[in-house]
Protein backbone atom coordinates (compact mmCIF):
# COMPACT_ATOMS: atom_id res chain seq x y z
CA UNK A 1 0.00 0.00 0.00
CA UNK A 2 1.55 3.44 -1.10
CA UNK A 3 2.41 5.63 2.20
CA UNK A 4 0.48 8.32 2.98
CA UNK A 5 3.18 10.61 2.90
CA UNK A 6 3.68 9.46 -1.01
CA UNK A 7 -0.07 9.67 -2.14
CA UNK A 8 -0.37 13.64 -2.21
CA UNK A 9 2.92 13.93 -4.17
CA UNK A 10 1.91 11.41 -6.90
CA UNK A 11 -1.58 12.81 -7.22
CA UNK A 12 0.24 16.66 -7.64
CA UNK A 13 2.25 14.94 -10.35
CA UNK A 14 -0.20 13.38 -12.24
CA UNK A 15 -2.48 16.47 -11.67
CA UNK A 16 0.29 19.04 -12.89
CA UNK A 17 1.04 15.99 -15.81
CA UNK A 18 -2.39 16.06 -16.81
CA UNK A 19 -2.99 19.52 -16.94
CA UNK A 20 -0.11 20.56 -18.77
CA UNK A 21 -0.67 17.93 -21.07
CA UNK A 22 -4.39 18.74 -21.88
CA UNK A 23 -3.75 22.62 -21.64
CA UNK A 24 -0.49 23.05 -23.84
CA UNK A 25 -1.48 20.17 -26.09
CA UNK A 26 -4.50 22.12 -26.72
CA UNK A 27 -1.95 25.04 -27.88
CA UNK A 28 -0.07 22.67 -29.94
CA UNK A 29 -3.08 21.15 -31.32
CA UNK A 30 -4.30 24.54 -32.52
CA UNK A 31 -1.08 25.48 -33.83
CA UNK A 32 -0.28 22.35 -36.09
CA UNK A 33 -4.70 21.88 -37.31
CA UNK A 34 -5.54 24.93 -38.60
CA UNK A 35 -6.79 27.01 -35.77
CA UNK A 36 -9.23 23.91 -34.90
CA UNK A 37 -9.54 24.61 -31.06
CA UNK A 38 -9.08 28.67 -31.28
CA UNK A 39 -8.40 30.82 -28.73
CA UNK A 40 -11.73 30.54 -26.80
CA UNK A 41 -11.48 26.40 -26.81
CA UNK A 42 -8.17 26.44 -25.36
CA UNK A 43 -8.95 28.83 -22.67
CA UNK A 44 -12.22 26.54 -22.31
CA UNK A 45 -9.07 23.36 -21.90
CA UNK A 46 -7.38 24.72 -19.46
CA UNK A 47 -10.32 25.39 -16.96
CA UNK A 48 -11.72 22.11 -17.19
CA UNK A 49 -8.66 20.07 -17.06
CA UNK A 50 -8.09 21.75 -13.51
CA UNK A 51 -11.78 21.70 -12.76
CA UNK A 52 -11.87 17.86 -13.96
CA UNK A 53 -8.52 17.03 -11.70
CA UNK A 54 -9.94 19.23 -8.33
CA UNK A 55 -12.69 15.96 -8.45
CA UNK A 56 -10.13 13.79 -8.92
CA UNK A 57 -7.49 14.55 -7.00
CA UNK A 58 -8.70 16.90 -4.99
CA UNK A 59 -9.17 14.58 -1.43
CA UNK A 60 -6.13 13.32 -2.07
CA UNK A 61 -3.27 16.18 -2.53
CA UNK A 62 -5.86 19.94 -2.22
CA UNK A 63 -5.36 19.81 -6.11
CA UNK A 64 -2.73 22.54 -6.16
CA UNK A 65 -0.92 21.88 -9.60
CA UNK A 66 1.04 24.82 -9.15
CA UNK A 67 3.97 26.14 -7.31
CA UNK A 68 2.77 29.52 -6.32
CA UNK A 69 -0.59 28.02 -5.05
CA UNK A 70 1.26 25.92 -2.78
CA UNK A 71 3.37 28.73 -1.24
CA UNK A 72 0.00 30.73 -1.28
CA UNK A 73 -1.70 28.20 0.63
CA UNK A 74 1.20 27.95 2.91
CA UNK A 75 1.20 31.89 3.82
CA UNK A 76 -1.93 31.86 4.37
CA UNK A 77 -1.67 29.04 7.28
CA UNK A 78 -3.70 26.48 5.28
CA UNK A 79 -0.77 24.25 4.01
CA UNK A 80 2.18 22.73 6.12
CA UNK A 81 5.57 24.61 5.53
CA UNK A 82 7.41 21.31 4.98
CA UNK A 83 5.53 19.95 1.75
CA UNK A 84 5.55 23.29 -0.13
CA UNK A 85 8.79 21.85 -1.90
CA UNK A 86 8.04 18.41 -2.46
CA UNK A 87 4.73 19.75 -3.86
CA UNK A 88 6.66 21.37 -6.33
CA UNK A 89 9.29 19.29 -7.24
CA UNK A 90 6.60 16.95 -8.22
CA UNK A 91 4.62 19.91 -10.45
CA UNK A 92 7.60 20.78 -12.04
CA UNK A 93 8.34 16.71 -13.01
CA UNK A 94 4.52 16.36 -13.92
CA UNK A 95 5.12 19.47 -16.65
CA UNK A 96 8.31 18.19 -17.60
CA UNK A 97 6.73 14.55 -18.61
CA UNK A 98 4.09 15.81 -20.05
CA UNK A 99 6.15 18.59 -22.22
CA UNK A 100 8.44 15.96 -22.77
CA UNK A 101 5.52 13.76 -24.12
CA UNK A 102 4.32 16.60 -26.30
CA UNK A 103 7.70 17.10 -27.63
CA UNK A 104 7.70 13.16 -28.89
CA UNK A 105 4.39 13.59 -30.35
CA UNK A 106 4.65 16.56 -32.13
CA UNK A 107 8.60 16.80 -32.86
CA UNK A 108 8.56 19.76 -35.18
CA UNK A 109 6.56 22.43 -33.19
CA UNK A 110 8.82 25.01 -32.05
CA UNK A 111 7.46 26.06 -28.74
CA UNK A 112 5.27 23.36 -27.25
CA UNK A 113 3.19 25.94 -25.78
CA UNK A 114 5.18 28.07 -23.86
CA UNK A 115 4.55 30.81 -22.44
CA UNK A 116 5.85 34.93 -23.52
CA UNK A 117 4.68 38.25 -23.87
CA UNK A 118 2.84 39.42 -26.84
CA UNK A 119 5.36 41.60 -28.91
CA UNK A 120 8.08 40.69 -26.27
CA UNK A 121 6.48 43.57 -23.80
CA UNK A 122 8.06 42.18 -20.35
CA UNK A 123 6.08 44.48 -18.60
CA UNK A 124 2.59 44.27 -19.49
CA UNK A 125 3.46 40.23 -19.33
CA UNK A 126 4.45 40.28 -15.86
CA UNK A 127 1.50 43.02 -14.81
CA UNK A 128 -0.61 40.97 -16.36
CA UNK A 129 0.43 37.54 -14.65
CA UNK A 130 0.63 39.12 -11.40
CA UNK A 131 -2.82 40.19 -11.54
CA UNK A 132 -4.46 37.11 -13.20
CA UNK A 133 -2.47 34.88 -10.13
CA UNK A 134 -3.48 37.38 -7.78
CA UNK A 135 -6.93 37.09 -8.64
CA UNK A 136 -6.93 33.02 -9.24
CA UNK A 137 -5.22 32.47 -5.20
CA UNK A 138 -8.18 35.00 -4.33
CA UNK A 139 -10.68 32.55 -5.79
CA UNK A 140 -8.88 29.62 -4.19
CA UNK A 141 -8.84 30.95 -0.63
CA UNK A 142 -12.37 31.85 -0.88
CA UNK A 143 -13.43 28.51 -2.16
CA UNK A 144 -11.65 26.39 0.65
CA UNK A 145 -11.31 25.68 4.10
CA UNK A 146 -7.86 24.40 5.14
CA UNK A 147 -6.25 22.31 2.36
CA UNK A 148 -9.80 21.35 1.30
CA UNK A 149 -12.37 22.40 -1.47
CA UNK A 150 -15.57 23.68 0.56
CA UNK A 151 -18.46 22.53 -1.51
CA UNK A 152 -18.57 20.04 -4.59
CA UNK A 153 -19.39 23.80 -6.11
CA UNK A 154 -15.52 24.82 -5.45
CA UNK A 155 -14.13 23.16 -8.67
CA UNK A 156 -16.45 24.83 -11.09
CA UNK A 157 -15.65 28.30 -9.52
CA UNK A 158 -11.86 27.75 -9.96
CA UNK A 159 -12.50 26.23 -13.43
CA UNK A 160 -14.20 29.06 -14.69
CA UNK A 161 -12.25 31.94 -12.86
CA UNK A 162 -9.56 29.73 -15.25
CA UNK A 163 -11.00 29.61 -18.29
CA UNK A 164 -12.00 33.81 -17.84
CA UNK A 165 -8.62 34.19 -17.39
CA UNK A 166 -7.26 32.34 -20.04
CA UNK A 167 -9.90 34.09 -22.39
CA UNK A 168 -8.58 37.92 -21.20
CA UNK A 169 -5.08 37.22 -20.20
CA UNK A 170 -3.96 34.59 -22.82
CA UNK A 171 -3.33 37.24 -25.70
CA UNK A 172 -1.28 39.30 -23.47
CA UNK A 173 0.95 37.02 -21.63
CA UNK A 174 0.00 33.25 -22.09
CA UNK A 175 -1.54 33.58 -19.29
CA UNK A 176 0.00 31.19 -17.25
CA UNK A 177 -0.32 32.01 -13.53
CA UNK A 178 1.30 28.76 -13.03
CA UNK A 179 5.43 28.15 -12.65
CA UNK A 180 5.29 24.71 -13.55
CA UNK A 181 2.92 25.39 -16.39
CA UNK A 182 5.61 27.74 -17.97
CA UNK A 183 9.12 26.05 -16.79
CA UNK A 184 7.62 22.51 -18.63
CA UNK A 185 7.33 23.45 -22.14
CA UNK A 186 10.46 26.25 -21.90
CA UNK A 187 12.49 23.67 -20.52
CA UNK A 188 11.94 20.90 -23.41
CA UNK A 189 11.67 23.10 -26.00
CA UNK A 190 14.68 25.32 -24.63
CA UNK A 191 12.83 28.75 -24.88
CA UNK A 192 14.49 30.20 -21.57
CA UNK A 193 13.65 34.13 -22.57
CA UNK A 194 11.09 35.17 -20.46
CA UNK A 195 10.79 32.59 -18.56
CA UNK A 196 11.62 34.70 -15.57
CA UNK A 197 8.33 36.61 -15.60
CA UNK A 198 6.69 33.14 -15.05
CA UNK A 199 8.83 31.97 -12.14
CA UNK A 200 8.11 35.16 -10.28
CA UNK A 201 4.97 36.82 -11.51
CA UNK A 202 3.03 34.41 -10.07
CA UNK A 203 4.28 34.22 -6.63
CA UNK A 204 3.83 38.03 -6.61
CA UNK A 205 0.06 37.62 -7.48
CA UNK A 206 -0.51 34.42 -4.78
CA UNK A 207 1.44 36.71 -1.82
CA UNK A 208 -0.95 39.50 -3.00
CA UNK A 209 -3.69 37.33 -2.94
CA UNK A 210 -3.21 35.91 0.58
CA UNK A 211 -2.61 39.72 1.75
CA UNK A 212 -6.13 40.55 0.43
CA UNK A 213 -7.44 37.09 1.69
CA UNK A 214 -6.40 38.17 5.20
CA UNK A 215 -8.16 41.70 4.97
CA UNK A 216 -11.44 40.33 3.74
CA UNK A 217 -11.74 37.13 4.74
CA UNK A 218 -12.92 35.33 7.69
CA UNK A 219 -9.97 33.46 10.12
CA UNK A 220 -10.64 30.09 8.12
CA UNK A 221 -7.12 29.10 7.32
CA UNK A 222 -6.45 26.83 10.15
CA UNK A 223 -3.56 24.18 8.82
CA UNK A 224 -4.42 20.32 7.81
CA UNK A 225 -3.57 17.45 8.74
CA UNK A 226 -1.05 15.20 6.90
CA UNK A 227 -0.12 16.56 3.65
CA UNK A 228 3.69 16.00 2.71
Amino acid sequence: MTSPMVRPLLAELFGTFALVFAGTGAIVVNDTHGGAITHVGIAITFGLIVLAMIYTIGDVSGCHLNPAVSVGLWLSGRFPGRGVLPYAVCQMAGALLASGLLRGMFPDHPTLGTTRPAGGDAGNGFVMETVLTFILMTAILGSTTGNRYKTPLAGLVIGSVIVLEAMVGGPVSGASMNPARSFGPAAVSLRWDFLWIYLTAPFAGSLAGVVFWKIIGASQSLPTENHA
